[in-house]
Order: C-alpha cells, then sequence, then structure tokens
C-alpha cells in the first residue's frame, strides 16, 4: 500500500524522477482534453439540436447560474478556470475505480499546484477587472495596518486548500486500504462507493471555494464607490 503516488517510482536518473503522480497527472489531462474535443465536436449553433448538447447546455446554464450566485458578476469569464478545477479533481476521484490507478490529487504536490492555480488566478482576475493600482489597494483595506494580515491570509488560504484536498483524498485512500487487508471483501466496495462521494463532494468545495476567493477580488471595485458616496 502507497502512501501517496510519489512512492511509485516509474523512471529515475539521478535526481530526476518520473513518479506516478507526474505520469498518472498528465494521462488524466489527456485523456480531459481528448473528452472535451470528442463531446464537442458535433456542436450545432443551430435550432436543431441534439439530446446530448441540450443537456451539456443546461449543465452549463446551471454552473453559470451558481457562480452568478456566488457573487462573480460575469460568470462566463471564470467557467472554464473553475469548471476544469471540477472535472479534474472530479476525475482523478473516478478514476480510482480502475485498477492499478493512483489518483494524483493523492499527493501534495499535486494539491498544492491546485491550490496555486488558484492563488495566481485570484489577483490575475481581480487585476482585470479594477486594475492594478485598485486590487493593490484591497490590500491596505480598511487601514494600511491591515497589510501584512491580508498578505498571510492569501498565503494561509492557500495551503489551508492544498492541505485539505489532500487529506481528504489520502484518508480515504489509507481506510480503503486497511479495511481490504483486515475485513472482508463486501465492506471496502461499499467504502470505495464512499469514497468516490466524497471525493466529488471535494472537487464541488474546491471549485466553490476558488470562486468565493475570485468573487470577493473581483468585486472590490464595485462596492468601494457605494462606500464613499
Amino acid at each position: 500500500m502507497h502512501l501517496s503516488p510519489d512512492d511509485i517510482i516509474f523512471w529515475q536518473f539521478g535526481l530526476f524522477k518520473l513518479n506516478a503522480t507526474i505520469v498518472y497527472t498528465w494521462a488524466l489531462m489527456l485523456v480531459l482534453v481528448l473528452g472535451s474535443r470528442l463531446i464537442t465536436a458535433r456542436l450545432s449553433g443551430g435550432h436543431r439540436r441534439s439530446a446530448w448538447q441540450n443537456l451539456l447546455e443546461i449543465i452549463v446554464c446551471m454552473m453559470e447560474k451558481q457562480l452568478g450566485e456566488i457573487g462573480l458578476a460575469h460568470p462566463q469569464r471564470y467557467l472554464g478556470f473553475i469548471g476544469t478545477l471540477f472535472l479534474f479533481v472530479a476525475a482523478a476521484t473516478l478514476s480510482t475505480v480502475i485498477p492499478g490507478f493512483e489518483a494524483p490529487t493523492g499527493s501534495l504536490s499535486t494539491t498544492v499546484a491546485l491550490a496555486a492555480c488558484v492563488m495566481v488566478a485570484v489577483p490575475m482576475y481581480g487585476i482585470r477587472d479594477q486594475g492594478l493600482r485598485g486590487y493593490l489597494q484591497t490590500y491596505l483595506e480598511p487601514t494600511w495596518i491591515m497589510l501584512p494580515f491580508n498578505l498571510i491570509s492569501e498565503v494561509s488560504r492557500t495551503l489551508a486548500l492544498a492541505v485539505r484536498l489532500f487529506g481528504n483524498m489520502m484518508s480515504g485512500a489509507m481506510i480503503i486500504g486497511i479495511l481490504l487487508a483486515i475485513t472482508p471483501f463486501l465492506f471496502p466496495i461499499v467504502m470505495t462507493l464512499l469514497g468516490l462521494l466524497t471525493g466529488m463532494v471535494q472537487a464541488y468545495i474546491f471549485s466553490i471555494l476558488a470562486a468565493v476567493y475570485i468573487a470577493a477580488a473581483t468585486r472590490t471595485r464595485k462596492l468601494r464607490p457605494q462606500s464613499s458616496t
């Protein structure tokens, strides 16, 4: 039983290692890219649309509506980024039913990378909506004394995102591995299904938290003029 896919080494040359985290991450990204190409290859812009396209449009509209309810003024701008986060974590969870596959989200390096993407996206979207000066001023609100605390908040919530996702994904795999060793076959199957459900919930929570952070960074400018009048 491996605590992390980092422990599975496929190739090594000196300090350079090709472990399961890297291999399965790129394999998963390749599947997502090819899958998205196949799913969207025959979309129609006319009035006649297939049932499959109608289902996809319903899902996209529901996602945009939920992002709008969170506080994003133009949810279609952020759907690609947040949707990709959700699909990656969800696909990594569902892929654990494949024999021999190790979810890359079971590695702390992967969850840190996902959290770092959110950390970069938040100021990027904030600067795009408010401008560089307007976004940097948010770190000085309500007073310049809050600058170090706001900076610490940026780093701490990134670490919290990474550790939260890593802990939930790894703990589920460890529990299943232990139960396989000490209990009959049926009970671990139930726990595997529960682990899949937990992974999907974590994918949803991770995406929603990313949307909340982006919403907080992009709506500050809209609130500032009202408070000054």
